[in-house]
């Protein structure tokens, strides 16, 4: 077998030339990406965090009161990177947060991709993935997912959740009752003595558990992929933070996250 001809001297050195060309264009671009995102998640010099308290996977408060959770140690590793100050904004509820967006009262959010807030707001890819899930009474007929949408069937929900968006466009016979917020949704549900819970699964096991008297629907109703979030329009700030989600899940940051907040059933998104 003949060895592989040699590149001409000339050759050699235009790709050499063009590969230090390559390397020094990554060099610049990266301060350039960074502070186009600087100038459209913090002009002030502040970035301004909404944190959704009514996903326990996300945000719970410490027993300071304060936020922690994944989100919160996103938040304050994106502005320490960008080397701006930081505001964590807590809300109860995930609509809350995504008018604050649509107001642009907020510069970055943490919520659940959906094409009706598309509208409003800009994702990253997603960087956990969660279960939304059906609760029911132990006496319930209802054994199977797909037996909930009947006609007659009334399920509570958390107002302007994901899964109030999801369920809004595929169930077709059954009903929605909206509770203010996504932790309400179980004492709503046993209040008005109606048929079915639906929200995030960590947070019915949670009410499954205070409550008694009530269990689980096997399996999902869908996958809730949760991401980072800007004001329509902030391209250059959805493009850094979406690289920013990327290495914060290859380098296992949200992974270690999740765990340091023990956090149960949430996968890091692929």
């Amino acid at each position: 077998m003949r060895p592989p001809t040699a590149l001409p001297a000339s050759r050699r050195r235009l790709l050499m030339l063009g590969g230090a060309l390559a390397l020094a264009g990554c060099a610049a671009s990266a301060p350039d990406a960074r502070d186009g995102a600087i100038a459209e998640l913090a002009s002030t010099g502040t970035l301004r965090a909404a944190i959704n308290l009514g996903n326990p996977i996300l945000a719970s408060r410490d027993a300071d009161g304060a936020p922690q959770g994944v989100s919160v140690d996103l938040a304050r590793e994106a502005a320490r990177r960008l080397g701006v100050r930081l505001e964590l904004r807590p809300f109860e509820s995930a609509g809350a947060v995504v008018e604050a967006v649509k107001a642009r009262q907020v510069d970055l959010a943490f919520v659940a991709i959906d094409p009706v807030r598309g509208a409003d707001t800009d994702y990253t890819p997603p960087y956990v993935i969660i279960e939304g899930a059906y609760l029911v009474r132990d006496d319930s007929p209802l054994q199977r997912n797909d037996e909930v949408d009947r006609p007659g069937t009334r399920v509570a929900v958390g107002r302007g959740s994901a899964y109030d968006l999801f369920l809004a466009r595929e169930l077709k016979a059954a009903t929605l009752v909206r509770a203010p917020t996504s932790p309400a949704v179980t004492d709503l549900f046993l209040a008005q003595h109606l048929d079915v819970a639906a929200g995030v699964r960590q947070q019915l096991e949670a009410d499954a558990r205070r409550v008694g008297g009530v269990r689980l629907l096997p399996g999902r109703f869908m996958a809730i992929e949760q991401a980072m979030g800007v004001p329509k329009g902030r391209t250059r700030a959805q493009a850094w933070l979406s690289g920013f989600v990327a290495e914060m899940k290859a380098s296992g940051f949200v992974a270690d996250a999740l765990k340091r907040h023990h956090i149960d059933g949430a996968l890091v998104a692929p």
